[in-house]
């Protein structure tokens, strides 16, 4: 049996086609923040609140917001060293400004290089993002705050950003 070469390239071309479509997909369609998978920082950051994905702040945020942990937000979320020490080194191994996260500018771009900010909702790109969403839907008692990531995207906590 005799199968034509365009029948084969057109295959192939399908092929590749579908794979970048999958893999587009499965990237949340630039819309996908790495989750937490240290077990450790997952616990500790998601107890009181989703563990943000660190891709979402720069190294400098996250050591500035690991050295003021006895007044996080109103909260004394104080670790031992040790921990802290594994928290903040996983934070800023994986920061926005970390040599290969995917979509790691997307956030921080337009603050400025020696900034160090605290809120992810304070970011230009997530101000940006979210200028559409009205004073009602934030006062919702489903979502509560803005930090409440889950509350609209149900696939956070998994790393899917997606309207």
């Amino acid at each position: 049996m005799n199968i034509p070469y365009r029948y084969i390239a057109t295959g192939l071309g399908a092929l590749v086609f579908s794979g970048l479509l999958y893999g587009y997909a499965q990237a949340g369609g630039g819309h996908y923040y790495a989750p937490v998978t240290d077990t450790v920082v997952q616990e500790e950051c998601g107890s009181c609140h989703m563990a943000f994905a660190p891709s979402m702040l720069p190294a400098r945020s996250w050591q500035r917001m690991m050295a003021g942990l006895d007044q996080h937000f109103g909260d004394n979320a104080s670790l031992d060293a040790a921990t802290a020490a594994r928290v903040g080194n996983y934070l800023a191994t994986h920061a926005a400004d970390a040599p290969g996260q995917p979509y790691r500018a997307k956030l921080v771009r337009g603050v400025p290089d020696a900034a160090a900010p605290l809120r992810i909702t304070e970011l230009p790109g997530w101000v940006a993002k979210h200028r559409k969403v009205s004073a009602r839907e934030w006062a919702d008692p489903a979502v509560r705050s803005k930090s409440n990531c889950s509350a609209c995207h149900t696939g956070a906590p998994r790393g899917y950003y997606e309207d």
